[in-house]
């Protein structure tokens, strides 16, 4: 069976997809520092290694490689932004040494940030992307667009087989709820189970478009193992939008809570709106998401209820 190394294999998505191939019984590595994780989620079968990915060594050769660590919480990555850069930065460089010294497959799991405050909705990957390259997000915007730089030159001076996915606002199990760490949904979900306030950053009138994390894992294993994957670039996301408010409404109606929202001040360059348009997945890997937010939250919110027994 095949030999695949992931970088952030215990994170929300790394911990997903390493259980999804240790289920298919690949032979897997998973490298992780553990520096924005609260629990080891490593499958047993996996070997573990605690390491930082830009600091990884390694003389082994594998046949996929895939680059998904990351700081991907704004309020994180914020306070972090040096150690954001570095994951995105050495971190790309390395694996993609490890893949060519392997001739492996590389795929990486950029971000829908690398298009800043998109002027068209939805968004086509041939969007270039509104990004200030100074701005307090810019350590994860302009950083995750240089890795993509980076591995395109890797294919156009090695030959290298390169795989670039776009993730839109991916959500489900395993996703953190607390502190800084805490995205959107989940810390949504965790005030209202608590019957706390519901904390909306601005008016609320800005979108997102949300995709489950089993929507994400079959397009990533289709992307991975179809050849008519190689070289390209892929927004996998929702082309539905929604607002902040209305999700927060939503919430507040499938976990019957009693919350209140309140308004705190807007985040800095925040994006005002974001969809993915996702015309080039579905002519490449006939994919499109089949899980509806209502029904991806009703999961993920059990699923937040079980673990904090609320």
């Amino acid at each position: 069976m095949a030999n695949v190394i992931i970088s952030g294999g215990n994170g929300f998505l790394g911990s997903h997809l390493s259980e999804k191939l240790i289920k298919e019984g690949f032979d897997l590595t998973i490298v992780d520092n553990l520096s924005t994780s609260k629990y080891i989620q490593v499958p047993n079968k996996a070997k573990f290694i605690k390491k930082s990915i830009e600091k990884f060594t390694t003389n082994e050769k594998f046949d996929f490689v895939i680059h998904l660590a990351a700081r991907p919480s704004p309020e994180d990555y914020i306070k972090n932004p040096l150690a954001t850069i570095d994951s995105n930065d050495l971190g790309t460089r390395n694996m993609l040494e490890i893949a060519r010294k392997s001739d492996a497959t590389f795929m990486y799991t950029s971000t829908s940030e690398v298009y800043g405050d998109p002027k068209i909705i939805p968004i086509p990957e041939t969007y270039f992307g509104y990004v200030n390259p100074n701005g307090i997000r810019s350590c994860y915007d302009e950083s995750k667009r240089f890795s993509e730089a980076l591995i395109k030159a890797y294919e156009r001076q090695y030959g290298l087989d390169v795989r670039i996915q776009r993730p839109f606002n991916v959500y489900g199990s395993r996703i953190r709820e607390d502190g800084f760490y805490g995205r959107v949904i989940p810390r949504f979900i965790d005030q209202a189970l608590r019957n706390q306030d519901i904390t909306v950053h601005g008016n609320g009138r800005q979108t997102r478009s949300f995709l489950y994390i089993d929507d994400w894992i079959d397009a990533t294993r289709k992307f991975l193992f179809n050849k008519k994957g190689e070289g390209k670039v892929l927004n996998i996301g929702n082309y539905k939008e929604i607002n902040i408010l209305n999700l927060a409404k939503l919430i507040i109606k499938l976990t019957n809570s009693n919350s209140r929202i309140i308004h705190l001040k807007p985040r800095e360059e925040d994006p005002r709106r974001r969809a993915a348009d996702i015309t080039n997945v579905k002519k490449v890997l006939n994919w499109e998401p089949t899980v509806t937010l209502e029904e991806g939250l009703e999961v993920t919110i059990n699923w937040l209820k079980n673990k904090n027994k609320l």
